[in-house]
Formats: C-alpha cells, structure tokens, sequence
C-alpha cells in the first residue's frame, strides 16, 4: 500500500468535490476526507446512495457535507455552468475535485463492442469529467492550493484484451491529467495527479471479475493514504504525476 499517515486536520476548512460519491472508491473518499476535516461535496447519480454517505458522514460529527444529484451521462452544457455558479455562490472556491465517478461498460473484444456502449463509457468516462473539469476549473483557481485527482485504471497506462471502452476512456484519464497539470504548471497553485486503485473489493470489480474472490482484494478504506497525500498540502509541488494506491 501506498505509505502515507495523514494527520488528522490535514484538510480542514478544505472544500473538495467528489464525483461518483455514492459507493466503491468515491463513498470511501468521501468519508475519508471528511474525517480529516473536509467539507465534502457528494456529487453522484443516485440520490439514495449519497443521502446514506451524508448520514454516515454526519453520524461521525463530521463537518457537515452537501448533496449534489448530477448525471454525468445525460448532462447538458448549460447545467455545468449552472452546477459551478452554484457551488461559488455557496463555497466561493474549491480546494480539491476528485474525479472518480466512471463504469466500466462491456467486457468484450472490441470487434463486437456497438458504438452505442462505446461511446456510454467515453460520455461518462470523459466527456462528462471534461466537461465537470472545465467547469470547476475556475472555483480551484481560486484557491491557494488546489488539487485536482483522476481515478485511472492499470488498462489506462496498459492497453489488455477485452478492457475496450474502459481502458481506451482510462487512458484519455490519464491524457487529460497529464495536459492539465501541464497548463496549471507555474500558473496557479493548482495540480493534478492520476491514482490507479488497483484491484479493490468494490461492485465493479466484482462486475469485471465475476469469479474472483472479492475477499482477497482490499477495501476502498485501505487505499485512501494515497488519496489523502494528494488531496492535501504535504503534496503541494507535486504536479502532472500517475500515483498506484497498491
């Protein structure tokens, strides 16, 4: 595991987004960075599953996080500008944005992978964080140090059979990082960075390997030191970099 122990204020009074905040990684995130003082931002499809991360979070006396319901998938242009001029009307800015959320789509040879399921992984994948990036931009401008993380995948740095829309859509993940932290570079005090979770004992993985033992792979909880590091100002300088939380 990635070896990091993060003190426990280390985010606090920090403002951070969470894409796909429902459950798996984004659930786990979220509850972490809120255990170290974040104002969490809960951003997912499914209302039901970011109220239970709310009250799990505010259970714990925790500072008191925001819901957002957001589809990535069907979202226009306009209710992006929208979703930004709400959270600076409400926040002002932002210290950190995760960009979890994604599906895996079908587990196939690409010679019989329909456009239709191809092009659902790339909207939500990365149309949808492009456009939620662009948006948000902005608000972590404005912040006096800002982090900016991308969930990638092991098939995004290495193409492998039968990954398709998944690995193609992972290795533009890891494209749009590398640009963007590239541009951020010497500009502002904004950064970005990659985290490949590695094999994690959520429901796509459980999805993607159908007859894996899921108790042999980690919990979400037990990935997030690397999460934390980037989130917070111990990484401060460290820009445009592809992390591994195993």
């Amino acid at each position: 595991m990635f070896d990091y122990c993060a003190r426990p204020d280390l985010l606090k009074d920090r403002v951070i987004l969470v894409t796909g905040a429902g459950r798996g990684i984004g659930a786990a995130a979220a509850r972490t960075f809120a255990a170290h003082g974040a104002t969490v931002l809960l951003l997912g499809k499914t209302e039901a599953n970011l109220i239970q991360v709310y009250d799990q979070i505010e259970a714990a006396g925790h500072p008191r996080p925001a819901i957002i319901p957001f589809n990535l998938e069907t979202a226009l242009a306009h209710q992006y500008d929208e979703l930004a001029a709400m959270l600076e009307g409400e926040f002002g800015h932002l210290d950190g944005l995760l960009n979890n959320a994604s599906i895996v789509g079908p587990r196939t040879p690409l010679d019989q992978l329909s456009g239709d399921n191809f092009m659902r992984v790339m909207q939500i994948n990365v149309n949808g964080m492009f456009m939620l990036t662009s948006a948000l931009l902005p608000l972590l401008k404005l912040s006096r140090d800002a982090s900016l993380v991308f969930t990638s995948s092991g098939v995004g740095r290495k193409g492998r059979a039968h990954w398709g829309a998944y690995a193609v859509s992972k290795f533009a993940t890891e494209g749009l990082m590398q640009v963007l932290a590239d541009e951020l570079d010497g500009t502002c005090a904004a950064r970005a960075s990659s985290v490949n979770p590695g094999a994690t004992r959520t429901s796509m993985r459980a999805q993607s390997y159908p007859g894996e033992n899921p108790e042999k792979n980690p919990l979400p909880d037990a990935i997030m030191p690397v999460y934390l590091y980037l989130m917070g100002p111990d990484s401060a300088g460290v820009n445009g970099q592809a992390f591994d939380a195993q």
